[in-house]
């Protein structure tokens, strides 16, 4: 039998990320798997990788925020899209706390793993198996999306991105699990839109019956979290704060972001951006 944590979609927040640990080993879990976006809004950078390098993890992806760090270092930055202003800026704050091993190893992270465990064969994703982004996998997503995931024909198909947790099937039966997100929760219904609590999951295989899952919430002081990120100076923190507050997302919130990223001294600030990563 394995219990494992899943865990996906920290996002940068540190002491969210710490809570999900220390949860999953009051648990006792023996495997830990984690399915991508690790950086951005949030203030982690390598401190982030180090504490996932202290736990046993079995599968390790790439989520497209790492594809959008990867990007803004090549170069890759749209000076007319704020939303890819804003986040130009943070991945340079996070590759400014990275080591170039750091890159390195982030570059090669895959974006999908199979594993066999007690006979049962397991796919591991951020999203669909080629494809990082989009909302295909979304929870109102239609069924074809969610059979297009499954059409690799594992038994268990364990996917990120979307930031709900979620159990549904395949229309042949496959399961399909979302662990939902560590460092980003935002409801959708109402009555759980002050829900921010670390969201994971533990899959418990039964040989080669289907597995259990549990989802997880998990409390964590978003104080000691938001102190952090002015501590180290991270952009937009005032905007991070909000998020951990109120639970508003700001990646895609076009008008405000619009706001910000015109304020007084933006636009020289910005020029130098661009000319550090120009190729």
């Amino acid at each position: 039998m394995h219990r494992i944590t899943v865990i996906s979609d920290v996002h940068g927040n540190v002491t969210a990320l710490k809570a999900v640990i220390a949860d999953a080993r009051q648990a006792h879990c023996t495997d830990f798997w984690y399915l991508g976006d690790l950086f951005v809004p949030g203030p982690g950078a390598h401190d982030l990788l180090a504490l996932l390098d202290e736990l046993p993890i079995t599968a390790y992806l790439r989520g497209n925020w790492e594809d959008g760090l990867l990007e803004t270092l090549a170069g890759k930055i749209d000076p007319h899209d704020p939303s890819d202003v804003y986040e130009s800026w943070i991945d340079d704050y996070v590759h400014d706390h990275l080591t170039a091993a750091d890159v390195t190893r982030i570059r090669h992270l895959p974006m999908v793993q199979t594993l066999t465990l007690d006979g049962l064969t397991f796919q591991l994703t951020h999203n669909l198996p080629d494809r990082n982004s989009g909302q295909t996998l979304s929870p109102e997503g239609d069924q074809t999306g969610f059979d297009q995931l499954a059409r690799g024909g594992a038994d268990v198909m364990v996917y990120g991105h979307v930031h709900h947790q979620l159990m549904r099937q395949s229309t042949a039966g496959q399961l399909i699990v979302n662990p939902g997100t560590v460092g980003m929760p935002f409801p959708h219904w109402g009555r759980f839109a002050q829900d921010l609590r670390a969201q994971y999951a533990i899959i418990t295989t039964q040989g080669r019956r289907m597995p259990n899952v549990t989802f997880r919430q998990v409390a964590y002081d978003a104080a000691t979290e938001i102190a952090l990120a002015r501590s180290r100076q991270l952009p937009y923190a005032d905007l991070y704060a909000d998020q951990l507050t109120t639970g508003h997302v700001y990646t895609h919130d076009l008008p405000a972001l619009t706001r910000v990223t015109q304020r007084p001294g933006e636009a020289a600030r910005l020029r130098q951006l661009l000319a550090k990563y120009a190729n």
